[in-house]
């Protein structure tokens, strides 16, 4: 059953009002990129740096929000797309109350990215794509996936039998096979700094 009679109530503290308080911006770093490319990794570390700047910020990534929030999805492109659905709009509250919101999640999908990018005003959306390669991936293979998909016990798994729609222009390209984790926090944090976001 869908909602009904609802009504939208709004507040007397404005976003912009939030993030003065703050003392920064409140953008959504949208870590993006196959498994094992390091989003979970790297979003991490630059949580971390950024509290170390006083920066206000939260991470959501994608195996922790499937403990609770997003339980009850599978992994069919129905089921990825709905939790990406759901992600954006937990982040554009994070947007509204003022924090940096670091997500890490495969979404394999340019059009579910997409549709993400537009519950946001200009600027407030930044794609980060943990670029690396399907072979470096595969020889990390944290989680033993790719071994599981290899062998057949996994369906549905992205890069191997299923896609992974490579981002065309995100606001940040992290080579992460072909840089050190410090250099690619550095590359994160300094893109927050030269555009004035904290």
């Amino acid at each position: 059953m869908k909602s009904t009679n609802i009504t939208w109530h709004d507040s007397k503290v404005a976003k912009e009002e939030r993030q003065n308080q703050k003392k920064h911006k409140s953008p959504v770093l949208w870590f993006t990129g196959l498994s094992g490319s390091g989003k979970s990794t790297l979003s991490v570390e630059v949580e971390k740096a950024l509290y170390e700047l006083g920066v206000h910020s939260y991470r959501l990534d994608g195996d922790n929000v499937r403990h609770g929030l997003n339980k009850n999805l599978g992994f069919s492109p129905e089921d990825r797309t709905e939790n990406i659905r759901r992600i954006g709009e937990v982040a554009k509250l994070m947007n509204d109350a003022g924090l940096v919101t670091l997500t890490a999640f495969i979404s394999p999908y340019r059009e579910d990215r997409g549709n993400v990018r537009e519950l946001f005003e200009d600027g407030d959306f930044i794609e980060v794509y943990t670029k690396c390669s399907l072979e470096e991936a595969e020889e990390r293979d944290p989680k033993g996936l790719y071994k599981k998909a290899r062998a057949g016990e996994i369906k549905g798994f992205t890069g191997i039998d299923a896609p992974y729609e490579e981002p065309h222009s995100p606001e940040i390209t992290v080579e992460t096979d072909q840089h050190s984790l410090e250099d690619s926090v550095k590359q994160v944090v300094n893109y927050l700094l030269e555009n004035k976001y904290i």
